[in-house]
């Protein structure tokens, strides 16, 4: 729990704690030296220009690319000694929300969902069916289910992709550009979605390049840039 915005009872840890981490894509380092703590509850925004190192970072973070060096604790696990058949069990434990939904384009709704649990371990068919029911509730898609992904408008997809995230229930959410491909109305309505669901406790680090949002919905604000990320305020972008 918290004390304030700024305070924390000493005895709350940190879903993510980046410890002199190098990120890496082919082996050139794109950021040094980072270090950042993600808390339950946090909503954190990661900006810089295209190529600053944004997505490498949460590619890393859900171990698509190799730590390059450092400490990295991520929901419990280390990145840095973490084994290739461990790698499941990191991603059942986070939530993923991509730019461009990543959805299945040959399923509908319902078994896009059904196959994510079927992946992830899930076996009594009432308990998924009674979970994906639940996320598409909680991201008001829920008369959606039978849709197929070309049916469904650019927001309603990122919905679906946001329903998606949470069937394990992860405590932190890594969303990469989830508003990119929006216009600007449905741009806030994804953000109203993502900050309620970040009051419920969960946590969110989410990559983006739209400054409007962050002016409208402002919170803490990363800046990858020159090889760097640090902390930066939103009256200054």
């Amino acid at each position: 729990m918290r004390v304030d915005d700024n305070t924390r009872i000493m005895e709350e840890k940190p879903l993510l704690r980046l410890n002199h981490v190098y990120i890496a894509q082919r082996d050139k380092v794109v950021l040094s030296e980072v270090d950042m703590e993600v808390h339950p509850g946090d909503f954190i925004y990661l900006i810089g220009n295209t190529g600053s190192g944004k997505s490498s970072l949460l590619k890393t973070l859900y171990a698509d690319l190799p730590l390059k060096e450092g400490q990295a604790d991520v929901v419990g696990m280390s990145l840095a000694d973490i084994k290739e058949k461990d790698i499941p069990t990191l991603r059942r434990n986070i939530g993923i929300v991509f730019q461009d939904f990543q959805l299945l384009p040959d399923r509908n709704v319902r078994d896009n969902l059904m196959f994510v649990l079927k992946a992830t371990g899930w076996k009594e068919k009432s308990k998924m069916e009674e979970r994906i029911r639940y996320v598409l509730k909680r991201v008001d898609m829920e008369t959606k289910h039978l849709a197929m992904p070309h049916q469904l408008s650019g927001g309603e997809q990122q919905r679906v992709a946001i329903a998606r995230a949470l069937l394990n229930d992860p405590q932190l959410i890594l969303a990469d550009e989830p508003t990119g491909n929006l216009d600007p109305s449905t741009s806030e309505e994804i953000m109203l979605l993502l900050k309620e669901i970040s009051q419920s406790g969960r946590a969110i680090l989410m990559a983006t390049h739209d400054y409007s949002l962050i002016l409208k919905f402002p919170s803490r604000t990363l800046k990858c840039q020159d090889g760097k990320v640090f902390e930066t305020m939103q009256t200054r972008l």
